[in-house]
């Protein structure tokens, strides 16, 4: 992928502070070494392109490295790819996990922390104060504990934006690209590489081989065995990709204040301060720095600085779980203010041995003393916690917030920090604020826009909000206009696209965005492809040629430019047009830019079903069903443009890289693994109700998928889909599509055992039942479709259904799951299990064990 290292308006040119820059790969570069599966346009274009055998990988990805099985405690042992060719429909062959029956398996890890007490990374970096001077302009009066860049004047600038002097207050947020010396990168990999040496000795010894060297390092490994677990490096489903974009960014929150002062010129002290951090919920500052500003007014001495600086670094979030990917993900998309509150437990009790055992041991030997009394662990907010002494441990009350303190100048100043933070989530932004302010003056008078293949993708009519995330998807240039706002509220905004753009799932957004900037960095703004900028200068919106999309927040318009790019002829584009003829005169339509695109796509109804979803998500909104719910639909949304993206191009090209999988699909194709999957299950990807329908859908997307697939965020995604794959649970099964299935076609009654099956035989460990409810969330009927296997005229499937329920209800996330499910399931479970009790209780008195009992992991009954 080719890119360019050019610097961004906020990153200034100095050895300290660089931008990176990474520019979209040509049409030619993608054809010739992308790991995207093209091919060049045959001579007659009236045949069908040929199809190649297999995707090709993403560049620098190693094959061998997909073949780990699923359970994460094999770490070493690689499998060798199947033999098979790979069927059209798959990306790449794989075999079948192992069918697994050890109950060991889904007990979960040891809980980490995501901020050890062990660890050297400060919570906040730098702390700056700029101010205003009438002669001299925006000046950098303190950088706390040292400089950071050169450029004093570009930063200044930054944090007192434009009529900050009209207000009495104002926020800002804008991004530093700090690259990390080689020496910092140098001893980071030389202590992960020692951490993995001692946990292999530890682990070599545990299986009875010793090492040479081991005499030598037993005195200082058993010292640092809690280090190590707190800081594990090895292979597990607790890892994420790192992506490949260069170094952690330094997210800046900037508060502007302005005193009035007769004293001196022009009446006012205009004063900002700033806190730089790497922690991307910058938001939980805020209060902090409103105390430090007042304080710094009435004492600007660098000792004031430093007095904040000690305290946000001595901020303990030890105690705060470290969650895996799948984790998150659940824990985002659920209301449940329980979900992993026993991970909260376990820290803390591991944190109760850890300091009784460090107070024995400084005492004296008294056999008469009685033990040490255990504090006690409550629940934050709760009467006991109250009534106790301030000391106690607390689990919070809300599991999706850490709650901490910070001491200020003897103050207590109580900090919520979110347990789950995704990526391309910075600060604290409301997307239904965001989703509102375009939607209700759409909704008084529907604004009609310039057709462009990739924006309009539902005509002219098409919501404002699905132009905006197809802006971002289609990397265009977009700017948020707010003439006369505070320049907090246009940073909010630029926030909460890259957030919703993003599901979580896509990368490339925040890097390239600016929260806020202004028209003397025009020149830099221009300079960085693809950017999403906010502004408070009139001044852009007389000037198309520096954007793509307007977004005008105070009257809630978007414009698209006059002198947008038009969108080029792809090959897909001429390949889908091939293959689906009856779908030729749209997307000619739509390519073109003309008026019969809006013909057809009134004939044809809503192809892509976004005006449904925006239906929905303003249905949600009005039902004040909150934020949480919002985002986890955005998310959804974004998961189903990736995976029907896939599927367009495996029917366009054969293959594609945005899924890797096991080699079979629902329609045959030789599978891998024990031969005990049935062709029901075999398949991947995202599920239609019937070939039409996913026609339809290919057609209304085509021209969005193809502006995608040559953007920052899709080279992204290949990336990460290959990093994840390596940690996945269940690398050879696709259980979204298994589950989608149940959900939206109708089945045989022996293709729905074949899933039914498909789903008792394979998922059995912790990260594996966290991966089903992943695809089963609590906020689309949770485990409704899975239990319906209760009802299932094979008496087999209708136990083993019981027994996955079993497994589920044991996990620690999937309790809340089992807990949501109807009576009405809850009782066919247990009256399945009374009459497997039963049969098992009737072959042991007649000497004979029954089939069905002898297949029994648990036979616990569950409280309905």
């Amino acid at each position: 992928m080719a890119s360019a290292e050019q610097p961004l308006p906020y990153a200034p040119r100095t050895s300290s502070i660089s931008a990176f820059v990474e520019a979209p790969p040509s049409d030619s570069h993608r054809r010739s070494s992308s790991s995207v599966p093209t091919s060049k346009f045959a001579a007659d274009m009236s045949q069908p392109p040929p199809r190649p055998a297999r995707s090709p990988l993403p560049h620098g990805f190693n094959p061998a490295d997909m073949d780990r099985l699923s359970d994460p405690n094999v770490k070493d042992k690689i499998v060798s790819t199947g033999t098979n060719p790979s069927s059209q429909h798959s990306s790449l062959s794989v075999p079948l996990p192992k069918v697994r029956h050890d109950p060991s398996l889904r007990r979960a890890r040891k809980p980490r922390s995501q901020y050890p007490r062990s660890s050297t990374e400060s919570h906040v970096e730098y702390i700056l104060v700029a101010s205003f001077d009438i002669d001299r302009g925006p000046i950098m009066e303190h950088q706390y504990p040292v400089a950071i860049t050169g450029d004093e004047h570009m930063l200044a600038e930054l944090m007192l934006p434009d009529q900050a002097h009209v207000r009495n207050q104002d926020w800002t947020v804008f991004f530093l690209h700090k690259d990390s010396s080689q020496e910092e990168d140098d001893a980071e990999r030389q202590a992960k590489e020692s951490r993995r040496a001692r946990r292999r000795r530890r682990r070599d010894r545990a299986k009875g081989i010793l090492h040479e060297s081991d005499d030598e390092d037993d005195g200082g490994e058993e010292d640092l065995d809690d280090d190590d677990d707190d800081w594990d490096d090895d292979v597990s489903t607790d890892e994420e990709p790192e992506g490949g974009e260069g170094p952690p960014l330094v997210y800046v929150l900037n508060l502007v204040n302005t005193k009035q002062d007769k004293t001196v010129k022009r009446g006012a002290v205009v004063k900002a301060m700033a806190i730089c951090t790497r922690h991307p919920f910058l938001h939980i500052y805020k209060p902090l720095l409103l105390l430090a500003l007042e304080e710094y007014f009435k004492s600007p001495v660098p000792e004031t600085l430093s007095m904040l600086f000690n305290a946000v670094n001595e901020m303990d979030l030890s105690l705060m779980p470290k969650l895996s990917l799948l984790e998150r993900h659940l824990l985002q998309a659920s209301d449940n203010k329980d979900l992993f509150v026993e991970k909260f437990e376990r820290m803390i009790q591991a944190r109760i041995s850890e300091e009784t055992a460090e107070d024995v041991a400084d005492q004296p030997f008294d056999a008469s003393r009685s033990p040490p009394k255990r504090p006690g662990i409550f629940r934050s907010g709760t009467k006991s916690y109250i009534e106790t002494h301030t000391g106690a441990y607390a689990v919070p009350r809300d599991t999706h917030e850490f709650e901490s303190k910070v001491m200020y100048k003897g103050i207590p100043i109580p900090i919520k920090v979110p347990v789950a933070v995704m990526p391309e989530t910075v600060g604290d932004f409301s997307l239904i604020k965001l989703i509102q302010n375009f939607s209700d003056s759409h909704a008084k008078s529907p604004q009609t826009f310039a057709l462009h293949p990739h924006l309009t993708t539902n005509g002219p009519t098409t919501h404002p909000i699905i132009v905006l995330a197809n802006a971002l998807l289609t990397q265009k240039r977009v700017i948020f206009l707010g003439h006369n706002m505070p320049s907090g509220e246009v940073a909010e905004a630029v926030l909460a696209a890259c957030a919703l753009v993003s599901g979580g799932l896509l990368r490339g957004f925040t890097r390239h965005a600016f929260p806020y900037t202004d028209l003397t960095k025009i020149d830099d703004l221009l300079n960085v492809p693809g950017f999403i900028a906010g502004v408070t200068n009139p001044t852009f919106e007389h000037h198309p040629e520096w954007w793509d999309l307007l977004c005008d927040i105070p009257s809630g318009k978007m414009k698209i430019s006059s002198k947008i790019e038009s969108a080029p002829i792809t090959e897909g584009l001429v390949y889908f047009q091939q293959q689906n003829p009856a779908y030729a005169n749209f997307i000619n339509g739509a390519s073109a830019g003309s008026g019969s695109a809006a013909a057809a796509g009134q004939q044809t109804g809503d192809l892509t079903g976004d005006a449904a979803f925006m239906a929905d998500i303003l249905r949600c909104i009005a039902n004040r069903s909150g934020e949480r719910v919002v985002r986890a639909k955005w998310r959804e949304w974004v998961l189903k443009f990736t995976r029907i993206a896939a599927a367009f191009e495996e029917t366009v090209f054969g293959a594609s890289a945005l899924y890797i999988g096991s080699d079979g699909d629902g329609d045959g194709g030789g599978g891998g693994g024990d031969g005990n999957l049935g062709q029901a299950a075999m398949g991947h990807g995202y599920v239609w109700a019937d070939e039409a329908t996913k026609a339809k859908e290919l057609a209304g997307n085509v021209t969005r998928i193809e502006g995608w697939r040559n953007t920052r965020s899709y080279y992204s995604f290949i990336q990460d889909v290959a990093q994840s794959y390596t940690v996945r649970p269940l690398k050879g099964l696709d259980l979204a599509h298994m589950h989608d299935r149940l959900r939206t076609q109708k089945l045989t009654p022996q293709q729905s055992k074949e899933i039914f099956e498909a789903f008792y035989n394979y998922v059995w460990s912790y990260d594996e039942i966290c991966l089903l409810l992943s695809v089963a969330p609590e906020s689309h009927a949770g485990l409704f479709y899975i239990a319906l296997g209760l009802f299932h005229k094979d008496r087999d499937v209708r136990v083993k259904t019981a027994e996955l329920l079993d497994r589920i209800a044991e996990h620690e996330a999937g309790q809340h799951w089992w807990r949501s499910l109807s009576r009405f399931e809850k009782l066919a479970y247990v009256r399945i299990k009374k009459e497997v009790e039963q049969e098992g209780r009737g072959g042991r008195e007649g000497g004979v064990v029954s089939p069905v009992d002898s297949k029994r992991v648990s036979s616990g009954r569950r409280v309905i």
